[in-house]
């Protein structure tokens, strides 16, 4: 959920909305996405900021004009379309490896 919300929030707030935000749980000190400390993890307080990161990029998606609307990030062009194209494939991949872990913990496998 911390990685979710850290893309959410990249995404729709840095890259597209040009806000200067920082990352929720900012690397440590050796540089480590500290999203992925699982012993400081607080599971709440995760679904809480991914919620509101989801609420952000829904209003940000409500109030585009179109899939098509390109906003420009360093030297890169990416339209909102690209940018929910990409979170649906973060979301498959990282859905994916939940599922695997599940699947290992509890041996159920779906049709």
């Amino acid at each position: 959920m911390r990685h979710a919300a850290e893309v959410e929030r990249s995404w729709f707030r840095f890259v597209w909305s040009g806000e200067d935000v920082r990352p929720h749980w900012p690397r440590t000190e050796s540089g480590a996405f500290a999203e992925f400390d699982t012993d400081s993890a607080d599971p709440d307080e995760a679904f809480a900021v991914w919620q509101e990161a989801c609420a952000r990029s829904r209003a940000v998606v409500d109030a585009a004009e179109s899939l098509d609307t390109t906003v420009q990030w360093r030297d890169e062009v990416f339209s909102l379309r690209y940018v929910l194209t990409h979170m649906i494939e973060e979301y498959a991949r990282h859905n994916g490896h939940a599922d695997l872990l599940r699947e290992r913990i509890d041996g159920a496998t779906g049709e």
